[in-house]
């Protein structure tokens, strides 16, 4: 039976699950009943922090145009560009044993591709989730349902898992932007073209 989250609680991954090495971080929505007139193309990303709570490099962000980290530790299993369908929508694999060193932290983080074009926000999205399976036993250990608590917003830090006394943790964060990828990449220390 997974954990479920509220917004704001943090909780061990590690510690009770001394054999829990490389999970899949599952995210998921549904598009509410109202047309735009265009696709929601929601993309999930992981931002790679160091104790400043910056990447320290570019490539530590990885998303849709930068599907596998360097080190191996974190892949990113493809751009979905509808939502549609059960389940989940977009999948990041996470080696724990791999993450370099200098990453205390990986954020989790949902936008809406060409938001303001669209004329889209997370008000008009639902269902919307993260959830952490451990890969070995495909069990599913955490899930966090994030609510319908957005409206104008055009990014999402879903989440974060971070080190703590040599373990992981996840913290269910479901905190809303406004300004989309690029104010995520500003906020992260990424600069954007």
């Amino acid at each position: 039976m997974p954990i479920s989250l509220s917004k704001g609680q943090k909780v061990d991954l590690t510690k009770g699950n001394p054999g829990l090495k490389k999970i899949m971080v599952g995210l998921g929505w549904d598009v509410n009943a109202f047309d735009t007139g265009a696709n929601f193309d929601l993309d999930a990303a992981a931002f790679m922090l160091g104790a400043n709570g910056k990447c320290p490099a570019s490539n530590d962000f990885v998303f849709y145009g930068n599907l596998e980290h360097a080190s191996g530790s974190v892949k990113h299993m493809g751009d979905n560009l509808t939502g549609e369908g059960e389940g989940d929508d977009e999948q990041i694999e996470v080696d724990l044993t791999m993450v370099p060193p200098n990453i205390e932290k990986i954020a989790f983080t949902v936008t809406i591709y060409e938001s303001e074009k669209n004329g889209q926000n997370f008000g008009q999205v639902s269902n919307a989730f993260i959830r952490i399976v451990d890969e070995a036993t495909g069990t599913e250990v955490i899930r966090y349902d994030l609510g319908e608590d957005f409206s104008i917003e055009t990014a999402v830090v879903v989440g974060e898992l971070y080190r703590h006394n040599g373990e992981w943790k996840f913290n269910a964060i479901g905190s809303g932007f406004q300004g989309g990828l690029a104010a995520l990449c500003g906020h992260y220390g990424i600069e954007v073209e």
